[in-house]
């Protein structure tokens, strides 16, 4: 998958680039998420495989292109353009960090203040007439993001490259055609909400997206996050970073600099943990802790989704009740536990 072409992959989820948009991705509050990966600092152990770096400012500029496409909306593109901008380094592990691995959501809770914070912002909002209220919460926008089990730009968008780096799981073509069924439909609550104009391809998006969020609930995938999460804590602790450093440098430049103070203390507990996660690629899946191992017993956040189909009569239907094949994968993910620790020997 090294072949995976981000610009190639950004033309299909909208063909005619919105230009205005260049504008808002050169401002540094933005243009620092390219330093911040997609997967949650899985990018950064060899416990997994990860075929090409998709950062949070690629993901952003999709979310936004899929929200242009199907819009032409200006408000609504620039809040999904602006949903991760508060996205530390390493992602998701700030939620691990502070004890939201179940919903994952308190990394927004700065996106409205960072908004109003950026001088540059601010002012570009200023001139084209936009409030910053009307950009700063994607949430309020169901194109943008909705409540699971809905399809959103946001979800839709992030599953494509997920997919692709983690497992193999989406090619360029597979993503061109799946997203050439991508329409606008009504759901339950008469609200817009993204859905397939195809059952094939909606059975084919739920199939796959289920066999990515299968690898997040196991315990592989525990270890890495939580783990990098105790790393990073303890590099505070030891003066080593500091939270500003989370939001100022990119996870390459974190890395770098970790395994300068590895090297200077190697026998210090951050100096083992760190070689840990920097070498570790097999996680032992047991009922009980094991000695001289880094254990984790987690729940975590179960992401799935359940889109809507177009039928022949122009109404719509989730794609459970007319697939008994995605009902039973839908059923299976839900119903999926890992065994209840998951372990790594010290290195």
């Amino acid at each position: 998958m090294e072949n995976f072409n981000v610009r190639v992959y950004h033309s299909i989820l909208c063909n005619e680039y919105p230009d205005f948009l260049d504008d808002y991705v050169s401002l540094p509050v933005m243009q620092r998420l390219g330093g911040v990966g997609l997967l949650c600092g899985t990018d950064w152990t060899p416990l997994f495989n990860n075929r090409f770096f998709y950062t949070r400012l690629d993901h952003s500029i999709g979310a936004a292109l899929i929200v242009w496409n199907f819009t032409h909306s200006k408000r609504q593109t620039l809040a999904a353009l602006f949903h991760d901008i508060a996205t530390p380094a390493f992602s998701h592990v700030a939620d691990f960090r502070n004890g939201d691995a179940l919903t994952q959501e308190i990394t927004e809770r700065l996106t409205s203040r960072i908004i109003n914070d950026d001088i540059a912002l601010s002012s570009l909002l200023f001139k084209q007439g936009i409030y910053k209220y009307e950009i700063d919460d994607y949430h309020k926008y169901p194109i943008a993001d909705n409540d699971i089990p809905g399809l959103s730009a946001d979800r839709l968008e992030y599953m494509y490259p997920s997919g692709a780096a983690l497992c193999g799981e989406w090619t360029i073509p597979e993503i061109r055609w799946n997203y050439g069924n991508i329409c606008v439909l009504k759901n339950e609550k008469d609200l817009p909400e993204l859905g397939f104009s195809d059952l094939e391809a909606a059975i084919t998006y739920v199939k796959k997206f289920c066999n990515v969020s299968m690898l997040l609930q196991q315990n592989e995938d525990k270890v890495a996050m939580q783990l990098l999460a105790d790393i990073l804590s303890c590099a505070v602790q030891c003066g080593y970073a500091d939270e500003f450093d989370f939001y100022s440098m990119s996870e390459q430049e974190l890395i770098t600099r970790f395994e300068d103070f590895s090297d200077m203390d190697s026998d210090s507990e951050f100096a083992k943990l760190f070689r840990t996660f920097r070498s570790m690629k097999k996680v032992e899946h047991t009922e009980s802790p094991l000695e001289n191992a880094y254990c984790i017993s987690l729940e975590v956040k179960k992401r799935f989704v359940d889109p809507l189909v177009k039928l022949a009569n122009g109404k719509c239907q989730r794609v459970s009740t007319l697939s008994r094949e995605v009902l039973n994968y839908l059923q299976d993910f839900m119903n999926y536990r890992d065994s209840k620790f998951g372990c790594v020997r010290y290195l």
